[in-house]
């Protein structure tokens, strides 16, 4: 059998998928939404794109939290012995590129984001935050940086993180401790009194990012997603 004919085609489908990159995305920062084609690709789906790229946002938008927050607590990361706000955002997101032999992924993320309102909780509280939420959001892909054809995502999963981030948010806004202050900074007014409600448009992105890819993953898999919500007076989450 004359093998050659087949891996030319092969071959000629590998350049083509090469050569089809549409017109990129130029950001503010200077960034670019253009990637490499990798031999990897031809064994992902259109979705599983979809889910790698929302999974990209998700970690972004977790990293710009954690930064705003040490920058407006920075009480928080001066406990964690850190220099700054950015070197305590970057050895959070340090275990990222590993994440899959990284022991955060048995760290249970409900514990801090249940605990760190104490006033009695002394260590780093964006740090605890943002752990939590990091590995839940991570939990909810299935603590998977890479998706393919045979990769099982549960959009309940997905729809419980998004869900849990809402609790979250709304303990950050009304949290007090025994003095009548908030236990951590976020949303306020600045100098000239203007609302800044930065934190609250990054949580919504989140929150809407991990809704949409809930329903695309749902509409897949045809499997229903059941709705729930979260006790908020007792901040008992929802399973991921």
């Amino acid at each position: 059998m004359n093998r050659r004919p087949a891996f030319f085609c092969c071959l000629l489908t590998v350049l083509l998928l090469a050569a089809c990159n549409g017109q990129p995305i130029q950001r503010k920062d200077g960034s670019s939404s253009v990637r490499n084609f990798s031999i990897k690709d031809l064994a992902k789906g259109d979705v599983d794109d979809v889910v790698e790229i929302h999974q990209k946002e998700v970690i972004g938008i977790l990293q710009a939290l954690t930064l705003k927050l040490y920058r407006r607590n920075p009480n928080e990361w001066r406990k964690s012995g850190f220099s700054s706000a950015e070197a305590a955002t970057a050895a959070l997101f340090r275990p990222l590129p590993l994440w899959h032999v990284s022991a955060h992924k048995n760290i249970d993320w409900e514990s801090p984001l249940r605990n760190l309102w104490r006033d009695d909780f002394s260590p780093d509280r964006v740090r605890a935050l943002m752990t939590g939420l990091l590995i839940m959001h991570m939990a909810a892909f299935n603590h998977q940086t890479e998706f393919y054809l045979l990769t099982e995502i549960d959009a309940q999963k997905l729809y419980n993180a998004a869900r849990n981030t809402e609790a979250i948010v709304w303990k950050l806004s009304t949290a007090k401790n025994q003095g009548g202050e908030p236990v951590l900074l976020s949303n306020g007014l600045d100098a000239n009194g203007v609302a800044n409600l930065s934190f609250e448009r990054e949580f919504g992105k989140l929150i809407g990012i991990q809704d949409v890819l809930a329903r695309v993953i749902e509409n897949k898999n045809n499997r229903a997603i059941r709705f729930g919500v979260v006790n908020l007076a007792s901040m008992v989450f929802l399973p991921i």
